[in-house]
C-alpha cells in the first residue's frame, strides 16, 4: 500500500492483492492512479469512491466465502 498509510494489515501478505484491487476499482470508475504511489492529485470524492467500492467488493468476497461460494 502507499507509504503514507498508517494502517497495519492483519495479513501483510495481502498487500499486493489489495494494491491490485485498488487499481482495478479505480480503472472501473474511470479514475487514473499514479503508479508511483503519489495521490496528491486525487480528489477527496474520487478517493472516497475508490475506498467505498473496495469495501463493497471485500464485503461481497467475505459473504461469498462464508456462504461457501466463489466469485
Amino acid at each position: 500500500m502507499s507509504q503514507g498509510n498508517s494502517n497495519q494489515l492483519v495479513v501483510p501478505q495481502a498487500s499486493a492483492a489489495l494494491d491490485q484491487l485498488k487499481y482495478e476499482v479505480a480503472a472501473e470508475l474511470g479514475i487514473t492512479l499514479s503508479q508511483d504511489g503519489y495521490y496528491g492529485n486525487l480528489t477527496t470524492k474520487d478517493a472516497g469512491s475508490i475506498g467505498g467500492s473496495i469495501t463493497r467488493k471485500l464485503v461481497q468476497i467475505a459473504e461469498q466465502s462464508l456462504a461457501g461460494t466463489t466469485r
